[in-house]
């Protein structure tokens, strides 16, 4: 017996028996691009497959230089490489794994000057313009996606996913919106599918009957000028006679205004788009977006909506998931948040990915998690995300572990964060650290401020204790109507129809949102759907609808000293999402401002480098959020009695709060303790 049959039910396709229904998704992370790197990219696909998943599916590996997403990106298209590829399938398979290659052409995409496309129409988010490809040369482009192919199954792989979604170069030749063409490649949709269906057929002719080929459909293009619903279906019905094992869903452009897979979007958001078009294909069909936990994939594959679920950054957070959920462990995952903090951001910033909540994510070599040689007596102050991850991976090590916090609950910041619409799923941390602190046996003393004496007697201290807002100096500061951040959302204090936001970094912009939503519509999937946009696919052309916004509560400025864009600091993949909500409720944002004064009128401001412009915000509240300031009293006395002492998180660094810094440093400092 299982709480989840369905999700943990095996997949007979024929020549290969998945032993469940969970796929890995594909997640570029940023170890596929140099070859040299393979080692580490063994390792970290090794480990999830002892974790149990049934199947992975690589990052993204370009068939030929134009396909490159960046200058020399990862690339198959030599023996050599499918040579060195062999050590990955190898460790995978070692593991008891299944893995698939992706086939990604970047098209438009490709953020370099030799890029083509079907058209040469410049994506917004990338400065060069594609090349419009001749006949020949789309002929050129299938070969190489069927060379691509058959390296990868020289390499070992069991399979290849073919990426024909997220507005990518086969996307591009599907939507009108990006194929202008006239020929056999272009004009009618018939005519727009050629290309994704001979990149199908003529590989599954290489490949032969018993290799995997999955192809990752656009359902909802959620662009302008994306495909029809009947333009999907006709696709989906001729990939499958072509020859593919396996339909994908892709959702949206990379290019769209609808976020897709933030914290924000309610889980399994895009189901019920795969669930209209399960119908019109017999072979196995996979859901995806925004699923992070055993119950919710269980629930949708029970509704019908697929036969298997696909989750990427789940399984940087927690490589073992499905062996937690199939020894019925749910509450002891480690949940994917969707912040994109250390994934997403990182790769559009051409760094290594990782993740905010598991800094050992594709870092398996080097943060190997090794029993300690010598168990020591450890103090960890402060239960926020730096003190609970030190503590948890300390005691994990063996060590004998003691955590203060002053508070009655643990969580620190994220206890605020997890209050903020759109922000919910950060009590899923919470409440991992809780079960792990009570797994791993780490003594915890809640409410309870230490002092230097109560760490007498410990080999190790480590002090976690934060931050407290800061309180910048502006006259009439302690005025009635003056609120920090904390007071507001944490503490629930009352504030008017009218509220000026001090302060437009993360927690400004977290604060106004807090402020301007009602009920936190971002639970309630049709109100979300409304708010972004996001309309029936099979009645509307890209699922693309009009927003429809719910009106804010209340009027809210949100205000900044400096003069350039608000929320400049927010992450590349989140902050125009967060901009577009402030926008939506009408936010006033006020740049280069400079604090008069505040009484009983209001907040007084000028503008200009002279204080020449004066305006008054005649507001009932003024919410504070400029910044914050280390707690470090402990640390002082106890470095002053010549007591050693390891600081990390706030305390160490308050500039803006930086959660994934703070986990990071934890974990690195635990695992040398």
């Amino acid at each position: 017996m299982t709480a989840y049959p369905h999700l943990l039910e095996p997949l007979d396709l024929g020549h290969v028996v998945l032993p469940n229904r969970v796929i890995m998704g594909s997640m570029h992370t940023g170890l596929e691009d140099r070859l040299s790197d393979l080692p580490k990219l063994a390792a970290y696909f090794a480990e999830r497959a002892r974790g149990g998943v049934g199947l992975m599916v690589t990052g993204g590996y370009a068939p030929n230089r134009t396909g490159w997403l960046t200058p020399f990106g990862s690339t198959l298209s030599t023996r050599r490489q499918a040579r060195k590829h062999r050590m990955l399938t190898d460790a995978v398979h070692a593991a008891g794994g299944k893995i698939a290659l992706q086939i990604l052409h970047a098209g438009r995409y490709s953020y370099h000057p030799f890029s083509v496309s079907a058209s040469a129409v410049k994506a917004p988010i990338n400065p060069f313009k594609p090349r419009a490809l001749s006949d020949r040369g789309v002929r050129k482009q299938i070969s190489a996606y069927v060379d691509c192919a058959g390296l990868a199954q020289e390499a070992g792989y069991d399979g290849v996913e073919i990426m024909g979604s997220e507005g990518y170069f086969i996307n591009q030749f599907l939507a009108e919106r990006t194929n202008k063409r006239t020929d056999r490649w272009g004009g009618s949709a018939e005519n727009r599918r050629r290309l994704a269906v001979e990149i199908v057929r003529r590989t599954r002719e290489r490949v032969g009957p018993n290799f995997l080929i999955i192809y990752r459909l656009s359902m909802a293009d959620l662009v302008e000028g994306g495909q029809t619903w009947d333009e999907v279906v006709a696709l989906g019905k001729e990939i499958e006679a072509a020859g593919a094992s396996i339909i994908n869903t892709g959702i949206g452009w990379h290019e769209a205004r609808v976020p897709t897979i933030v914290t924000s979007v309610p889980r399994a958001a895009f189901t019920s788009v795969t669930a209209a078009f399960k119908p019109h294909v017999s072979i196995p069909v996979v859901t995806s977006n925004r699923i992070n936990l055993p119950q919710v994939a269980e629930e949708v594959l029970a509704r019908g909506d697929a036969d298997l679920i696909s989750m990427a950054r789940p399984f940087l957070a927690d490589p073992d998931w499905v062996l937690k959920a199939t020894a019925d462990r749910a509450d002891e995952i480690n949940v994917c948040i969707a912040c994109n903090q250390a994934c997403l951001d990182h790769v559009f910033a051409k760094k290594k990915a990782s993740c905010m909540v598991n800094p050992r994510a594709a870092r398996e070599t080097e943060l190997q998690l090794l029993p300690t040689r010598k168990v020591k007596h450890i103090a960890v102050v402060g239960a926020g995300p730096a003190g609970l991850a030190a503590a948890v991976t300390a005691a994990e090590r063996g060590h004998d572990v003691e955590l203060f916090e002053a508070d009655q609950e643990i969580g620190g910041q994220f206890g605020i964060a997890r209050r903020i619409p759109g922000k919910e799923e950060f009590a899923e941390t919470i409440r991992y650290y809780r079960r792990r602190l009570e797994i791993t046996g780490v003594k915890v003393h809640l409410g309870r401020r230490a002092s230097a004496a109560d760490l007498a007697g410990f080999d190790e201290i480590v002090l976690a204790t934060g931050v407290v807002p800061r309180v910048p100096s502006i006259p009439g500061i302690d005025h009635p109507k003056v609120l920090s951040y904390v007071e507001v959302v944490r503490e629930g204090k009352p504030v008017g129809d009218s509220v000026a936001v001090i302060g437009a970094g993360g927690i400004g912009v977290d604060v106004s949102e807090f402020l301007t939503t009602v009920d936190s519509p971002t639970l309630d999937l049709d109100a979300w759907k409304a708010e972004w946009g996001v309309a029936d696919p099979t009645v509307t052309r890209g699922a693309l609808g009009v927003p429809h916004p719910e009106a804010s509560p209340r009027q809210v400025y949100l205000l900044q000293r400096k003069p350039g864009r608000i929320g400049a600091g927010l992450g590349k993949t989140t902050g125009w999402v967060h901009r577009a909500a402030l926008k939506n409720k009408q936010v006033e944002q006020l740049r280069g401002v400079n604090y008069e004064r505040i009484d009983d009128e209001g907040l007084h401001l000028t503008f200009g480098p002279q204080h020449e412009k004066p305006r008054v915000l005649a507001v009932d509240t003024i919410v504070v959020c400029a910044g914050q300031e280390s707690v470090r009293d402990l640390a002082d006395t106890l470095t002053t009695s010549g007591r050693p002492v390891h600081i990390i998180g706030g305390a160490d660094l308050a500039a803006e709060l930086d959660a994934k810094r703070a986990i990071d440093q934890a974990t690195r400092l635990a695992l040398t303790l």
